[in-house]
């Protein structure tokens, strides 16, 4: 890992124990036991992104994505309950708890694109559309936050937003894109369109 990797890293971290927000719900998702989780994509990047662009408050985030990984879980209902139990534990955040073990189930179901079932949350993670969001951290038992950047931390730190063709085609990335309004929320963003 280089100088430049490692700094990434190490500023990111640090950004994740200094936020009001995400360092409790980092905890809340910690106290669920989930044997592989993170929190991610939106919710990384807003902090990154927030803190380039220098602002002093949290810049809106909708949701907050908890990924999990369990394939013995293959039907929806752990979701909710999980998102029932971090809206108990935190209400001030809209949670969105996904099984990334089923993500192939919902993606034939809803896009009507067949994908092979993941087989890690690092494997899921890797697939996120955007290499920027394709970020995740969790806390371990000693408070120390961990990271998952399958694609490394380059993009989110460029603040530059490149689709990720693992699964996110030309159309689906500009319509996020054009939804996102990453230009209007942080002017310094840079997008690629292909």
């Amino acid at each position: 890992m280089t100088d430049a990797h490692s700094q990434q890293r190490q500023t990111l971290a640090a950004l994740a124990l200094a936020s009001p927000w995400l360092l409790p719900a980092l905890c809340a998702a910690r106290s669920l036991r989930l044997s592989s989780w993170c929190i991610g994509a939106g919710a990384v990047r807003n902090l990154v992104w927030d803190h380039l662009h220098g602002y002093a408050q949290p810049s809106w985030l909708p949701d907050v994505d908890l990924a999990y990984f369990n394939p013995a879980a293959a039907d929806d209902g752990q979701e909710r309950r999980l998102q029932t139990r971090l809206r108990q534990i935190m209400p001030t955040l809209n949670w969105e708890a996904t099984n990334q073990a089923t993500v192939h189930l919902w993606l034939e179901a809803r896009f009507g694109q067949a994908v092979a079932p993941l087989a890690s949350l690092e494997q899921a993670v890797a697939c996120w559309p955007e290499y920027a969001t394709a970020v995740g951290l969790w806390l371990d038992e000693d408070d120390g936050v961990q990271i998952i950047a399958p694609h490394g931390l380059d993009d989110l730190f460029a603040m530059r937003v490149r689709r990720n063709p693992a699964r996110a085609s030309l159309e689906s990335y500009r319509q996020r894109v054009a939804e996102k309004r990453y230009r209007e929320r942080w002017p310094q963003v840079s997008i690629e369109d292909a």
